[in-house]
């Protein structure tokens, strides 16, 4: 089954035999923020790069792919294949030999054009196409790329495995925050009530109450830990969903990491402090692998 996730990280090979030889496509495919494909085709078939290209940016949304396309030519090719060549625009070069004397007739001191100088001039030199290769180069494309989306999916089911085990993990945090505050919360107000009794002056008891209220506003996680968990419910929803979303999961991770900081800044017990580093070391390893989902 094919998976719903798919993984920016990839790498595959095919290859096409032909009359002319032996044509492989190798693609390589990382991480990134948009789609970026580069590819190099054998000399003489340039032409056929934006059809190469359309091939692929309808296959995949996000990563930066090298493709590159070589030709192992065979040792004899078929009776009537038609062997590469170099074409020569000879009127063309007459007139940049012309235009060049003219100056330097104007300018003496110039140096007189070489025949290299004339060649490497754009226009002049042209690869006359050999034998028929568009076909065999579109088949190896489209082949490498259809493997290369399947090892997409395989490691994008990889990575979603792991990003839900985490996610149980972090629902269990949250299960057991809901449990610390009122527990602490208590647990601090007994403290501080023993604390008062060693007083000399006796504490007003509305005071007192008013200082476990003040800490109750202060250290409320509640808030917090319900927002954590819809976080946590969105991005199992986007695990299941189809096309890429990686970004959404992105920004899934930095709203848990929000959410991680403030519960850690409210902490009212070291209990909830490492919970909150419990969390926000899931939410890391989440975020290392949400960077290779499409």
């Amino acid at each position: 089954m094919t998976a719903l996730i798919k993984s920016m990280t990839a790498f595959a090979r095919a290859q096409v035999h032909a009359a002319a030889g032996e044509v492989v496509c190798e693609l390589r495919s990382v991480n990134h923020r948009y789609l970026e494909v580069s590819i190099r085709l054998p000399e003489g078939l340039n032409g056929l790069e934006g059809l190469v290209r359309e091939r692929f940016s309808a296959a995949l949304f996000r990563g930066k792919v090298d493709c590159q396309v070589v030709w192992r030519k065979a040792p004899a090719t078929e009776s009537g294949a038609r062997e590469a060549g170099v074409v020569v625009d000879e009127r063309l070069a007459a007139e940049i030999v012309r235009a060049a004397e003219g100056v330097r007739a104007a300018h003496a001191t110039l140096a007189p054009l070489s025949v290299a100088d004339v060649l490497h001039w754009p226009g002049v030199v042209s690869v006359r196409p050999g034998p028929v290769l568009d076909e065999p180069v579109v088949q190896a494309c489209e082949r490498a790329l259809a493997a290369l989306v399947d090892h997409r999916c395989r490691e994008g089911e990889r990575l979603a495995y792991g990003l839900r085990e985490k996610l149980d993990l972090m629902d269990a945090e949250a299960t057991a925050l809901r449990g610390l505050v009122a527990a602490g919360l208590e647990s601090y107000r007994d403290r501080l009530r023993a604390r008062v009794r060693t007083f000399e002056q006796p504490l007003d008891p509305g005071r007192l109450e008013q200082e476990v209220l003040l800490l109750t506003q202060r250290s409320d996680i509640e808030e917090e830990v319900e927002r954590l968990a819809v976080h946590v419910a969105e991005a199992r929803s986007a695990l299941e969903g189809a096309g890429p979303v990686g970004r959404r999961l992105d920004f899934l991770m930095q709203e848990l990491n929000r959410e991680a900081n403030t519960i850690a800044s409210k902490s009212f017990s070291a209990r909830v402090s490492s919970s909150a580093v419990a969390l926000k070391v899931l939410i890391e390893q989440m975020r290392e692998q949400v960077q290779n989902i499409e």
